[in-house]
């Protein structure tokens, strides 16, 4: 299932929630097993599309019946409602916190494209009499499978559509999850032993937007190559980038990172206006790694391991490598099992430059890495092609090393016709809180000009080149 870019301004409809897949499988034959698990499917299928399908919109009083002319209570909302406009009546977090509760909230939503979260539910009580309940034993040897099936499900709508035809493409949307959860659990079978089936959600290159894709939990992405090639040809996109790895699942702006690091905070800054200018930028998400964090007081000797840590998340969350950031003490290390450092360094305060970050990279990660260097700073500036076509190809960020200092280079703004430059430069010598405002207003996130660099110092640029893998 696609939808249309979710960085453009509309609505996102997500509905979750659980559905409940049991079955009883009374004989070892494989054929037979798969019937009775499809079966099964063909049941929640039917529980989809029965009315006692309910979704309801988190942090609201809005129930929709979808399966029942779209009835939606309170009455206030009707079918013919604009789908937008049910953000009326969601609470944020604000409201609440000040004491605003109410059943309807007159909230404004935002031009960005924002989501409203959904709950799938099924109603199991019914009005009219109620026959007696019948308990039957039956003794017989049989394997009960049990598990729950994890849906999630997204759907764009626009200015135009109303509750109804935005509800009835969100149950194609569940009636389709679950065919492709069918084929993931009967493909990966293992004897009686099934995998859970996993949505998950990927921004693929304009015009395509988010797709959903399901893969069996358990199975690492090194075993998922083929089903990951064929995805690339059904979309038609190169071979050479990990769309679809699990890292590269997209992140809903409501869901806050587990780890706690700040993601991409130069996408909030305003470009620079050149002649003729164009702005070349780093590809993908990185986390912003700079002094004090991680309990680890690094304050006047860690920029260059901080801006190392922000290349490695970068190479996380592309899906090229699935080990977590090195700390510290994990770098130090692997210096000095390569030869590069003796074993005292351990433990050290003692600053690396970029050549040490290029070694790291290429030991740890197995990235390769290209090295500028530049003799005085003033010559960055007449640097503009080659960082311009470093981000244009390669997309990553780049440590940059001169004097005691270090930083991460995340784009150029460079005008080809008159040489003018500014580089969009995260600074990891910040050591205050997660602040995004802080960091971008005092320009620990922010765009230089050439005068940023001491003109006279030596600089040497490393340049981690991206793997081609799918």
């Amino acid at each position: 299932m696609v939808v249309t870019d979710s960085s453009d301004s509309g609505t996102i409809l997500r509905v979750r929630g659980p559905l409940e897949f049991k079955c009883q499988l009374d004989s070892t034959d494989a054929r037979l097993m798969q019937k009775v698990i499809s079966r099964t499917f063909a049941t929640l299928h039917s529980q989809v599309k029965s009315e006692s399908c309910v979704l309801t919109v988190c942090d609201s009083s809005l129930i929709i019946w979808p399966n029942k002319g779209v009835y939606v209570t309170p009455e206030e909302i009707t079918p013919n409602t604009l789908c937008e406009d049910i953000h009326q009546w969601i609470q944020t977090d604000e409201q609440e916190s000040a004491g605003k509760r109410s059943s309807k909230k007159k909230n404004k939503k935002s031009s960005a494209a924002s989501v409203i979260n959904l709950r799938l539910m099924m109603e199991v009580t019914k009005t009219g009499p109620l026959s007696a309940p019948i308990l039957r034993r039956t003794l017989q040897k049989s394997h009960f499978l049990s598990t729950t099936l994890p849906m999630d499900c997204v759907v764009r709508t626009t200015c135009s559509d109303t509750i109804k035809d935005a509800f009835e493409r969100l149950l194609e949307a569940l009636t389709h999850q679950l065919c492709e959860m069918e084929k993931v659990t009967l493909q990966h079978m293992k004897g009686a032993t099934l995998l859970v089936p996993e949505p998950l959600h990927f921004l693929l290159p304009e015009p395509k937007g988010l797709v959903t894709v399901v893969y069996p939990v358990g199975v690492p992405d090194s075993q998922l190559e083929t089903h990951r090639k064929e995805l690339h040809q059904q979309f038609e996109l190169p071979d050479d980038w990990p769309y679809f790895r699990r890292a590269n699942a997209f992140h809903f702006s409501n869901e806050p990172y587990k780890d706690g690091y700040l993601r991409n905070p130069h996408v909030v800054l305003t470009h620079p206006t050149l002649d003729n200018g164009k702005v070349y930028l780093v590809q993908g998400i990185y986390s912003y790694h700079h002094y004090m964090q991680d309990h680890m007081d690094d304050n006047g000797w860690g920029c260059a391991y901080r801006s190392l840590q922000t290349i490695c998340s970068w190479f996380t969350q592309q899906g090229y490598v699935e080990r977590a950031v090195p700390t510290h003490r994990e770098i130090q290390q692997t210096l000095v099992d390569v030869g590069d450092k003796q074993g005292s360094f351990v433990g050290s305060r003692q600053w690396i430059g970029s050549i040490e970050v290029q070694v790291v990279l290429n030991q740890l990660l197995e990235v390769t890495s290209k090295i500028m260097f530049v003799s005085q700073g003033s010559e960055l500036a007449s640097k503009g092609r080659e960082l311009a076509n470093h981000f244009l190809t390669e997309g990553t960020p780049i440590m940059i090393g001169g004097g005691v200092l270090a930083h991460t280079i995340l784009g150029v703004a460079w005008s080809e016709t008159t040489g003018q430059i500014r580089y969009l430069i995260l600074d990891p010598h910040y050591t205050g809180a997660e602040d995004l405002q802080v960091i971008t207003d005092k320009g620990w996130c922010g765009w230089k000009g050439p005068d940023f660099w001491d003109q006279t110092a030596y600089y040497n640029l490393c340049l981690p080149q991206r793997p081609k893998v799918i």
